[in-house]
C-alpha cells in the first residue's frame, strides 16, 4: 500500500536476514527443487485464479502500517468478516496484522502477506522496504506474498533489487508473488509510463501485478494486453461515488485484467458488505 503524498521511509538499515547479499533458502537437490517448487506455485495460483471467467477480488488491508489506524481501519477483523461476507477471495494484511485476521480468517479466504513498508512519519514514503521474508510469509500460512516497488523516484534502484531478491526466494519455497507496482514521478502517470512499470514488475518475476487506473477501457485494455501476467487494478485514494467503483469494475471484467485490489474505496464505506457483494457479482459471474 503507498502512503500516500506525505513523506516517510522505514530506515534503510536492515537485518543481515533481509540483506539482499544474505544467503538464500537452501534448494532442494537437482530436478526436484525445480519441480516441487513449480507445483507449489502452480497449485496456489489456481486458487487464486481458479478459472477463465472469474476475477479475483482481492482487498488491501495494510494501509494502517503506511497511515496509521485511518476510518475504517480502526479495528481489522470486524471489516474482514463483512467483506468475506460478501464474497472477497482475497485478504492482503502485514505479518503483524495476521495475529488479528487470523482468528477470523474464513477456509476459504485466501491469505496474502505484505512484506513492504513505510510510514507518513518520515521524509522518504515512497521507499518502501522490506520488513519480513518470504520464509516468514508462508511460516504464516500466506497463499501470496506482496510486494511494493515505487517507479519514479531516487530510490527505484534499491527497491527493484529487493525486489528481484524476493522473486528468488518466493520461487525457491513455491510462493506466488504479487507486485504493486506505482509510478510517483510528479504528476499523473501516463499509459506508457504504467505500462512499463507493470511490465517491469513481470519482467522481475513478479506473478501478478497491481498498478493504477490508466485513464480509460482503452488505456485499460492496451495495459493488460502489454503485461503478460495477471493484471488487478487499484482504487487509489477514497472516492465516495458507489457508481464510479462499480464503473471501473465494469472496465476491469471488459478489458479481461486479472480482476481487482481495491482497498480504501471499500474498507472506508460504511457498511461495506452492499457495496462489496455487487463488486463480487460483476467480479464472480455465474451461470
Amino acid at each position: 500500500m503507498e502512503a500516500g503524498g506525505v513523506g516517510c521511509a522505514a530506515s534503510n538499515a536492515r537485518s543481515p536476514a533481509l540483506d539482499r547479499d544474505a544467503p538464500r533458502a537452501t534448494p532442494l537437490p537437482g530436478n526436484l527443487f525445480s519441480r516441487s517448487t513449480m507445483y507449489g506455485k502452480s497449485i496456489r495460483l489456481s486458487r487464486v485464479f481458479p478459472s477463465p471467467g472469474r476475477r479475483l477480488f482481492s482487498v488491501p488491508l495494510d494501509h494502517s502500517l503506511s497511515l496509521g489506524p485511518i476510518d475504517g481501519l480502526e479495528s481489522l477483523a470486524p471489516v474482514a468478516i463483512e467483506l468475506q461476507s460478501a464474497g472477497v477471495d482475497l485478504l492482503i494484511v502485514t505479518k503483524g496484522a495476521v495475529r488479528e485476521l487470523a482468528p477470523v480468517l474464513s477456509p476459504t479466504t485466501l491469505l496474502g502477506v505484505h512484506l513492504s513498508a513505510s510510514t507518513s512519519l518520515g521524509p522518504t514514503s515512497h521507499h518502501k522496504v522490506l520488513v519480513g521474508s518470504a520464509a516468514e510469509a508462508a511460516s504464516l500460512g500466506a497463499d501470496l506474498v506482496s510486494a511494493q516497488v515505487n517507479f519514479g523516484v531516487p530510490e527505484e534502484g534499491a527497491m527493484l533489487s529487493d525486489f528481484g531478491g524476493l522473486v528468488h526466494d518466493c520461487r525457491s519455497l513455491g510462493l506466488p508473488l504479487l507486485c504493486m507496482a506505482y509510478v510517483k514521478k510528479p504528476g499523473t502517470p501516463s499509459v506508457g509510463e504504467l505500462q512499463h512499470a507493470a511490465r517491469a514488475a513481470a519482467d522481475l518475476g513478479a506473478d501478478v501485478v497491481k498498478t493504477s487506473y490508466p485513464g480509460s477501457l482503452s488505456a485499460l485494455r492496451a495495459l493488460v494486453r502489454t503485461t503478460p501476467v495477471p493484471l488487478l487494478l487499484g482504487g487509489g485514494e477514497f472516492a465516495g461515488d458507489d457508481s464510479l467503483l462499480i464503473s471501473r469494475v465494469e472496465e476491469v471484467v471488459a478489458a479481461g485484467a486479472g480482476g481487482i485490489c481495491i482497498g480504501r474505496n471499500l474498507f472506508q464505506r460504511s457498511p461495506v458488505g452492499p457495496l462489496a457483494s455487487r463488486v463480487a457479482a460483476l467480479l464472480h459471474p455465474t451461470g
